[in-house]
């Protein structure tokens, strides 16, 4: 008997941890945003069901903040995943430097968010910017680009800077996957005299659809809840302003609990979606 409860015994410190950090908020946020809380009246606080669910999918300033959400979305989990392949078949390759080509290449992962935005707004900022100085320099324009005063041409700066934090990640979990193919199988593959797309088709790419479908729920999420960037990019204006970026608004800038916690949980339900919809389309029994 006291071998089947020690598991258990075991398990509360995580499970108190778990539900107190992260099962605890989550209901409290649900429980938020069925009421009317604004900070600027506190004695105004009452249940009103999905008002605030209803009030969010009325307004224009939301699917605003959504459409630079899905362009944002489409535009890293594209890239992400081309060239994170991509990557990853470069560091397959033995030579005399992987070791230290796979730490340049984590690099960006490991950067801050934030400092990352920084960095890249040195880039493409059109005062001072590294790129409008060269193209300046070898005469491609006559005068700076403004790479961060336009509405897309922003949202494709901050896409081009997420991709390029993502890349690691969906690399080395490309890696992990084309090495967790046994040797064995591409031995077999050619003594059938199979050949090099039929090999791919048929053993390395089902073989990694597991993995990549990790990766894609891992970049998606990190595509939908883009924060630090957008503010080094563009502050707190609008036009870059992501659906994340929305929510922060609505609960910390007009006090707003109420609306701010019904948008984050149309964030969450979102990320949720789209992850099981990968796995659940990725994740398949392969045959080989």
């Amino acid at each position: 008997m006291k071998k089947k409860i020690l598991p258990y015994l075991l398990l509360t410190p995580m499970i108190l941890i778990m539900g107190v950090l992260v099962f605890y908020p989550i209901i409290a946020t649900f429980s938020y945003s069925l009421k009317k809380w604004k900070l600027t009246a506190p004695g105004d606080i009452r249940f009103i069901g999905i008002k605030n669910y209803q009030d969010i999918l009325q307004s224009d300033s939301f699917w605003y903040s959504m459409q630079n959400t899905i362009f944002i979305l489409l535009f890293v989990v594209v890239f992400t995943t081309i060239v994170g392949c991509l990557v990853a078949a470069f560091l397959k390759i033995d030579v005399k430097w992987s070791g230290l080509l796979l730490a340049l290449a984590i690099l960006p992962w490991a950067l801050p968010p934030f400092v990352n935005g920084i960095l890249w707004k040195f880039v493409f900022f059109s005062g001072y910017g590294f790129l409008n100085k060269l193209l300046l320099g070898i005469g491609f324009i006559s005068q700076p680009i403004e790479f961060l005063g336009g509405r897309w041409s922003l949202l494709l700066v901050i896409s081009i800077v997420v991709v390029w934090r993502s890349v690691p990640f969906m690399a080395l979990v490309c890696l992990a996957g084309r090495q967790s193919i046994p040797g064995e199988l591409y031995e077999a593959a050619k003594i059938d005299g199979g050949s090099g797309w039929k090999i791919f088709r048929h053993i390395t790419l089902p073989l990694m659809l597991p993995f990549v479908g990790v990766g894609l729920t891992s970049t998606s999420v990190t595509a939908i809840n883009v924060f630090d960037e957008v503010v080094a990019l563009s502050g707190y204006s609008d036009l870059g302003k992501n659906i994340l970026m929305e929510s922060y608004l609505t609960t910390f800038t007009f006090l707003d609990f109420g609306k701010g916690s019904a948008m984050t949980y149309i964030v969450m339900l979102f990320a949720l979606i789209l992850g099981i919809f990968y796995l659940r389309s990725l994740n398949k029994e392969v045959e080989y």
